[in-house]
C-alpha cells in the first residue's frame, strides 16, 4: 500500500466502548485527583409543588434545598449555567418537574449552611431551612440565601444524562450581587475551606 494511503480504522461497537471503565483508573483514583481542583460551593433550591393544588386544605408545596460544587457558567449570551446533581436525587427528581430553581453562591462565612444541606440521611427539608435566613425568588419562588455572594434564579433550558449523573443547563432569569461582604466559600481535598 502506497505511503500516503491511510488503512481504515477499526472501530469498536458503541456499547463495548461504553460499557468499560476507564483502563487503570480506580474511583478511588479519580476520586483523590479531582479533589485537587478547588471549587466554589453554592445551594441550589427548589420549590416543590403541593401535591393536590386543586384542594385548598392540601398541605403547599415544601422548599426543597442542596449543597452542589459542581456549577459553573456556561454562556454570556444567552446567560447560562450548568449544575451537576447525582441522578436519581432527591433534587435531580424534583427539577425533572420543576423547571425554575435558583441557587445562591455561599461566602466563607456560611460553612454551616453547606454542611447542613449535603448531609446523608438527613432531616426534612423544612426543618433544614427553619434558622436561615433567605428570601423568596420573585421567579422561581425557590429560597434565596440571605448572605450569600451572588444569588441567581433560572429555567431548566436542557438536561443531559452523564454517568451516574444529570447536567442541568439553566437559563438566568434574574441574578443580583446582595453581598459585597467576605469571601467566597471553596471546597478542596475534601473539606471546606477559604480562600486565601
Amino acid at each position: 500500500m502506497p505511503p500516503d494511503v491511510l488503512e481504515p480504522a477499526v472501530l469498536k461497537p458503541v456499547s463495548e466502548t461504553l460499557a468499560r471503565h476507564a483502563e487503570g483508573v480506580s474511583n478511588d483514583e479519580f476520586r483523590a485527583a479531582m479533589s485537587r481542583l478547588a471549587d466554589g460551593v453554592v445551594l441550589v433550591t427548589a420549590r416543590e409543588p403541593s401535591l393536590d393544588p386543586d384542594d385548598p386544605g392540601a398541605p403547599d408545596g415544601e422548599d426543597v434545598g442542596m449543597t452542589a460544587t459542581a456549577f459553573m457558567s456556561v454562556s454570556l449570551d444567552p446567560p447560562l449555567v450548568l449544575v451537576s446533581l447525582r441522578t436519581g436525587s432527591r433534587m435531580d427528581d424534583l427539577l425533572d418537574e420543576q423547571p425554575l430553581w435558583a441557587v445562591s453562591v455561599l461566602s466563607e462565612s456560611q460553612r454551616h449552611i453547606a454542611g447542613r444541606f449535603a448531609m446523608k440521611g438527613r432531616i426534612s427539608d423544612r426543618l433544614l431551612f427553619e434558622d436561615i435566613p433567605y428570601a423568596r425568588g420573585e421567579v422561581a419562588g425557590a429560597p434565596l440565601v440571605g448572605g450569600a455572594l451572588a444569588t441567581l434564579e433560572c429555567r431548566t433550558e436542557q438536561t443531559v444524562t452523564a454517568g451516574d449523573h444529570t447536567l442541568v443547563i439553566g437559563r438566568v432569569l434574574t441574578a443580583s450581587v446582595p453581598s459585597a461582604d467576605g469571601g467566597p466559600l471553596m471546597y478542596f481535598r475534601g473539606r471546606y475551606r477559604q480562600l486565601g
